[in-house]
């Protein structure tokens, strides 16, 4: 099985094995790369990107095959690491999965950047038929488990150590789906061993709840009747993709910068090509079944500001996993993208430094 790396100017073929130690590294301030060389591979001109987006300094596009023979996106930033760090432990790899509308880019712009700065390798994925992924046969939508499957393939495939999964929205729910998959071992490969590894730990950023966004969609219709019709238009018609104001008001903080929100507008009506669910058949299969409390280590977080996901629909999360939720005072939906991007990053970088602290001790 090989590896197709493609950079801004260039497309590598590499052998998987290779992938975690020959990509080059970077310190926060991008100058100062670390003594890795890329092993030699046959060059070939880059395919044509369909989305207008410029990965930044120090991250490099690849391509992860699949069983199924799809291609999946992958963006990845190696972690910055001092010259005489051998002895220290490695960090826990961080994989991020998207929700609807979005793909790998956007977690690239900001949270790629500042997690590898503090050491840790980030993979941000593009689920199937959206981003630069290949589209599934028939032009149909994944379901929760072939999505699943997939990020489960890549973590078996490609990562050398236990990583922390983080899902923003209704990737939140591909996290929750893997977790319980881990938990329960029903998913199973033909040879009999668990497709899906331990995790390190997992995030839910601004996470559709355990139970699908059918409660969500309940409550506002009786309690924000205004939100409700405007999450329905902007999301369900799309409209987010033509009224730049609709965009900002469903995604992003009343001060974000509107050229700011042009340009996410433009990716996100270019990162799906088929819809990332069939809704009915997606909550057919809801809820996720409950797992065991303390069975993973995870982070439930929320924005005030969110349209989509109110703050009870992130305690429901939080109550389902047995955890406290998170907070996060002045951020909209869209945490990694928003004008206070930081806010959410610091707290997770808090988590993950104590999370470091138990898996050394």
């Amino acid at each position: 099985m090989a590896l197709l790396l493609s950079t801004q100017h260039h497309r590598l073929l590499l052998p998987f094995p290779s992938l975690h130690q020959d990509l080059p590294s970077y310190c926060p301030t991008i100058r100062y790369p670390l003594k890795r060389r890329l092993p030699n591979a046959s060059l070939n001109a880059p395919p044509e990107s369909r989305l207008n987006f410029d990965l930044k300094e120090g991250q490099h596009r690849h391509f992860h095959k699949l069983p199924s023979g799809l291609n999946m996106e992958v963006i990845v930033q190696t972690g910055f690491r001092e010259e005489t760090s051998e002895t220290v432990p490695p960090k826990p790899p961080l994989v991020f999965v998207h929700g609807s509308f979005h793909a790998a880019w956007c977690w690239s712009v900001h949270w790629l950047p500042f997690f590898s700065s503090f050491g840790y390798d980030c993979y941000a994925l593009s689920l199937l038929g959206q981003g630069e992924s290949d589209v599934p046969v028939g032009q149909i939508p994944g379901s929760l488990q072939t999505h699943t499957r997939d990020v489960a393939n890549f973590i078996q495939e490609v990562l050398p150590l236990p990583p922390v999964l983080l899902g923003h929205s209704f990737g939140g729910l591909v996290v929750q789906s893997y977790i319980s998959n881990m938990i329960s071992g029903h998913a199973n490969s033909k040879s009999g061993e668990d497709m899906h590894r331990q995790l390190a730990g997992a995030v839910l950023v601004c996470s559709v709840p355990p139970t699908g966004n059918s409660g969500l969609i309940t409550r506002y219709i009786f309690s924000k009747p205004v939100a409700a019709f405007k999450v329905t238009l902007s999301l369900a018609a799309k409209a987010f993709a033509t009224s730049l104001s609709l965009c900002k008001e469903t995604f992003f903080s009343p001060n974000m910068d509107d050229h700011q929100v042009k340009q996410y507008q433009e990716l996100m009506k270019e990162s799906s090509k088929v819809p990332l669910f069939d809704l009915r058949k997606l909550n057919a299969t809801l809820p996720i079944p409950l797992v065991p409390k303390d069975s993973v280590d995870i982070l439930v977080m929320g924005g005030t500001d969110d349209l989509i996901v109110d703050y009870q629909g992130i305690e429901e999360t939080a109550k389902f996993y047995g955890v406290s939720p998170v907070r996060v005072e002045g951020v909209a939906h869209d945490m990694m993208l928003d004008s206070a991007w930081e806010k959410g990053a610091n707290v997770i970088l808090s988590w993950l430094g104590e999370l470091d602290k138990e898996l050394v001790s």
